[in-house]
């Protein structure tokens, strides 16, 4: 039997800020404690380039780290758009996509 889920994926850099602290942290509390999602799932990149073309690697030659962040959950399509609509005010413009999927579930 599966059901129905919504996956978001949202993009950022490890050193991005939120409103008051590290944007990664903002949006796990935000979907762990306001909208208490099934679960969260961040990766560490160890190499990326968005739309300014700027390369951030995890290398010895690099003074600074900015490795790009990828931040992923699903819940119901409900829940999921919720949290979307919270997250609109903090995530960057087009950084965060999602697709619905079937989610088995045991008998």
């Amino acid at each position: 039997m599966s059901n129905e889920v919504m996956i978001v994926r949202i993009y950022i850099h490890e050193t991005e800020h939120g409103r008051r602290t590290n944007l990664m942290d903002e949006i796990v509390n935000l979907l762990h404690d306001q909208q208490r999602v099934r679960g969260v799932t961040v990766f560490r990149g160890i190499v990326g380039f968005g739309a300014s073309g700027a390369v951030h690697a995890a290398d010895a030659l690099r003074i600074t780290v900015d490795l790009p962040l990828v931040i992923e959950f699903f819940d119901t399509p409900e829940v999921a758009e919720a949290a979307m609509e919270l997250l609109n005010a903090i995530v960057p413009a087009g950084h965060m996509i999602y697709w619905n999927a079937n989610c088995r579930t045991l008998t």
